[in-house]
């Protein structure tokens, strides 16, 4: 089981947690939202719980609670430009489908 990140997000969650002065890594989650009824979770941390599982993708320590790994595992997050958007990208090989809007999606 595992969670990755692409160069280009690692690079730029690394450059998030240098100006933002601390933290450990990133956060991945699901929450039960939107039409499709799962939504991603993103946040920065500055620590772990005890039951969390750690992963290290080009130097970023990647953090996972373990009801979400299930839901997660195989993905990969990436950060991508795409005119005048950026944003990060989950590459979920887990998704059976996704609402239109790419907010939501189920497993």
């Amino acid at each position: 089981m595992a969670v990755t990140l692409s160069e280009s997000a690692a690079r730029h969650v690394s450059n998030f947690i240098t100006k933002r002065g601390k933290g450990f890594g990133i956060r991945l989650g699901v929450k039960t939202s939107g039409c499709s009824g799962m939504a991603y979770k993103l946040e920065f941390v500055d620590s772990t719980e005890d039951e969390d599982m750690v992963f290290e993708s080009h130097g970023v320590k990647v953090v996972i609670d373990p009801k979400s790994l299930g839901y997660l595992d195989g993905t990969e997050l990436d950060f991508v430009k795409e005119g005048l958007n950026e944003g990060f990208k989950f590459n979920n090989p887990n998704v059976k489908d996704q609402c239109g809007c790419g907010e939501s999606f189920n497993v």
